[in-house]
């Protein structure tokens, strides 16, 4: 009875390894696929919710482009300000398994307004045309919400 029970277990378990087993890997996204995607041409920020308040607005007619060397650019022509941004993994778990443990990361010294933007960002999507991204604040536990789309 103990040899079948026995047998009965390990197939089980053998049954769940197997079930369980991970079939997406082609579903994954990689920080070079990323950095490939935002380092192919100009962007905009088409939603900034920072907390409670959208300040979309703040950055109209701002173009953002991710160059090389991790050199981040928005300009309207009148502005330029330079950035920093990069792609990394952490070792946190987030909402998207397909992006997961990956933070897109942007850097602004000056001015306030794009400041707001510097965060280690979230990816809840990417696509070709469009990174949509989320921030938890570690300190009131806000949440910020960035959309990048390609310029047509």
């Amino acid at each position: 009875m103990k040899k079948v029970m026995y047998s009965m277990v390990t197939a089980a378990m053998m049954m769940g390894t197997i079930s369980c087993s991970s079939d997406d890997d082609n579903n994954t996204t990689s920080t070079s696929e990323i950095a490939n995607t935002v380092t192919s041409g100009a962007w905009r920020v088409t939603y900034f919710m920072d907390g409670d308040v959208d300040e979309t607005s703040h950055f109209e007619n701002y173009n953002f482009t991710f160059g090389p060397n991790n050199v981040l650019t928005a300009s309207n022509g009148a502005n330029t300000y330079t950035g920093i941004w990069n792609v990394s993994t952490e070792d946190a778990t987030d909402d998207n398994p397909h992006l997961e443990d990956i933070d897109f990361d942007i850097i602004f010294n000056a001015p306030d307004n794009f400041t707001d933007l510097t965060e280690d960002w979230e990816i809840l999507e990417r696509t070709s045309t469009k990174l949509r991204m989320k921030h938890v604040s570690g300190g009131n536990g806000g949440v910020d919400y960035l959309t990048f789309e390609k310029n047509s």
